[in-house]
């Protein structure tokens, strides 16, 4: 198992275990569990990542493909990109969601808000500057 499927492992126990909270370096932030079809394989997937709430629709919630900051998109963005759905868990609740990505000043306003918050945004950004834009889905309760 590689080292990056086994630390998303611990922290979907974690996740599961708590009622949606974790420690270590999520603790604190707010945390889904995104389940993905393969594109190709058709297995079913389960992401940990950071979420960002919409401001007034609390069945909206907005996740970001940075990939710690490295060149290439995660395979989970381009699952959900391609499905148009997928399932999220959130706290003690699990839904359907729809998908749809934003694009321009929506997408660089919902990212900057991110990045206000968690600083760790910004310094991904830096790091796929003239590489990539870093993705920005929404995620919407069906």
């Amino acid at each position: 198992m590689s080292e990056a499927v086994d630390r998303n492992a611990k922290v979907i126990a974690e996740f599961r275990a708590n009622e949606g909270r974790v420690g270590g370096v999520f603790e604190g932030a707010p945390l889904v569990l995104v389940h993905h079809r393969g594109r190709k394989s058709g297995q079913e997937y389960v992401s940990p990542m950071m979420y960002l709430p919409h401001d007034s629709a609390p069945d909206i919630v907005y996740v970001f493909a940075s990939k710690g900051g490295a060149p290439t998109n995660p395979e989970w963005y381009r699952n959900l990109t391609a499905a148009g759905e997928g399932t999220v868990e959130r706290g003690t609740e699990t839904y359907q969601v729809t998908v749809r990505e934003l694009n321009g000043s929506e997408r660089d306003s919902v990212f900057a808000e991110q990045a206000r918050r968690y600083p760790g945004f910004a310094e991904y950004a830096r790091q796929t500057d003239g590489i990539r834009v870093i993705p920005v889905l929404e995620l919407r309760r069906a």
